[in-house]
């Protein structure tokens, strides 16, 4: 839920970037970095193990103008990839206004890409929130492996598996050559705040 402070005339949004492990969620957050350092105030912070590229979360706030004189921060992080950390995704969600779902177009990956889009659902059941209702934008990435001979799912094969029901913007994407990602991010943040000011104001 975002951050309101009435007394600083600030808005805090926070936006994950959710899906199964290696899927480019890191990727993404690491090419909007790269090309928005001039809006990004801090550091991005990136925590890693062995076995997953990302434990914990990316962190990474910027600016993007005001909502009704109120200064907006968006803060945009990833969840670990792989399901042993469960735990560490849902406390990632707490408080969670906006969601990216990053799925990998590789054939292999379909059923891990249904089964995180499943426990996303239960995740955000856990603080009450619902999958139809949070803001979300769907992202198909690595869209680039085709060039290289590699087997894909078709866009509508990825819009029956994930998409069907609920009906959010979806992107073809290419996380590592940065297709598409911008346009994923303004939609969500669009959505975003749309929400926040339909909730407060």
């Amino acid at each position: 839920m975002a951050l309101i402070n009435v007394k600083t005339k600030e808005i805090q949004i926070k936006i994950v970037y959710y899906g199964p492990g290696r899927g480019g969620k890191t990727t993404n957050l690491e090419y909007i970095n790269h090309n928005y350092r001039d809006r990004i105030k801090t550091e991005m912070v990136s925590l890693k193990t062995h076995d997953d590229r990302t434990l914990f979360f990316d962190f990474l706030p910027f600016d993007v103008g005001k909502i009704k004189g109120f200064e907006v921060t968006i803060q945009l992080y990833t969840v670990p990839g792989q399901a042993k950390y469960n735990a560490t995704r849902r406390l990632v969600l707490r408080g969670v206004d906006g969601i990216v779902f990053v799925a990998d177009v590789q054939k292999e990956q379909r059923k891990k890409n249904i089964e995180s889009l499943n426990q996303l659902y239960e995740n955000l059941k856990t603080y009450d929130l619902n999958i139809f209702k949070i803001p979300l934008v769907m992202q198909y990435n690595k869209i680039d492996l085709k060039e290289l001979d590699i087997p894909i799912l078709s866009s509508k094969i990825m819009q029956k598996d994930l998409n069907s029901q609920l009906r959010v913007p979806a992107f073809e994407a290419s996380a590592l050559t940065g297709g598409n990602v911008i346009p994923t991010l303004k939609k969500v943040i669009t959505m975003t705040l749309a929400s926040i000011q339909d909730q407060f104001f």
